[in-house]
């Protein structure tokens, strides 16, 4: 690792800090993350152009590193690289803070292959895909096999909700159409909020549900804090709010560790932690209901809505 930042990057006498999968190490008081590239090249040409408007608005963004043959991208044991460079890596932001970076990068390019807006085909066909992984590669998976079925449950939830919202409703100007990440974590992190290998195209309220779903399984009590400021701060349309529900709907978190299991990344015991707080989220999402009814007319999920809370 040493020879190839010398003779791709010209860094000598770095220190480095190795993880499992990227390499870290500080140089001229930043952070550089020499980490693997798995999206495609044509992502790639999009995800530097849109650095790098941030880059031109003062947007505290990661900035990708040319290598000295002119290319972003670095060939080590047979797997492409980025290196990436960080000036505040561990600046932290609460959900006015993503709001506030968000009106300051609205977008229009709806073609772009970063665009990620039809999510209710996106998750039919993750349930396709699922549902084969079970019965291909999840015969012995024991915890995985008796809680599947309730996760598809709610996906299904999840796809009908978004289907009857677009229906009934017209998209508003309110839900901008700006840079989101696959996924948002408490805490968070410039690390991740801001490394560009993550970025999509979708409307802003995918990283708002990303935010609160982390912040349920790991702050609770700061959960309700943030979902009062920023419903507070930032009013929707009756199309907005219905589809923030959709997106606390969709199990992300199950999913996620999920494919970690399958692709033998992690043991399926890390999926009990969120399996045992089931019902506190079922309770958390008739608790969502319920506030976002005092904003807009809501859909109702009967089973979700009719929870009683045990005394």
């Amino acid at each position: 690792m040493d020879e190839l930042l010398k003779t791709y990057y010209n860094l000598y006498d770095v220190v480095l800090i190795e993880q499992k999968e990227f390499v870290s190490f500080s140089y001229q008081e930043k952070m550089y993350y020499f980490v693997p590239y798995q999206r495609s090249e044509e992502e790639l040409e999009e995800l530097v152009l849109l650095n790098q408007e941030l880059i031109n608005k003062k947007i505290p963004t990661a900035q990708f590193i040319l290598n000295n043959q002119r290319s972003y991208l670095t060939l080590y044991e047979q797997k492409k690289y980025v290196l990436l460079e960080y000036t505040k890596p561990n600046e932290e932001y609460d959900i006015l803070d993503m709001v506030r970076f968000n009106h300051q990068l609205v977008v229009n390019r709806k073609k772009s292959i970063l665009y990620r807006n039809q999510w209710a085909e996106l998750w039919s066909s993750k349930v396709d895909y699922f549902e084969y992984q079970v019965r291909q590669l999840g015969k012995d998976k024991t915890i995985i096999l008796n809680s599947f079925s309730y996760y598809i449950g709610l996906v299904e939830n999840a796809i009908s909700y978004v289907n009857s919202t677009k229906k009934k409703y017209q998209i508003s100007p309110k839900e901008k159409i700006t840079l989101q990440r696959k996924r948002v974590v408490f805490p968070n992190f410039n690390i991740n909020y801001f490394n560009p290998l993550h970025y999509v195209i979708d409307i802003e309220l995918r990283d708002i549900a990303s935010y609160f779903k982390s912040l349920f399984f790991n702050s609770y009590e700061d959960l309700w804090i943030e979902v009062h400021a920023y419903l507070k701060q930032n009013p929707l349309s009756i199309y907005g709010y219905q589809l923030l529900y959709a997106r606390l709907l969709y199990p992300s978190f199950y999913f996620d560790i999920y494919e970690k299991v399958i692709e033998g990344e992690m043991e399926e015991e890390a999926l009990i932690p969120i399996i045992n707080k089931a019902e506190d989220y079922e309770l958390f999402l008739k608790d969502m209901y319920e506030v976002l009814s005092h904003y807009a007319p809501m859909e109702r999920v009967e089973w979700i809505v009719s929870q009683k809370k045990e005394l």
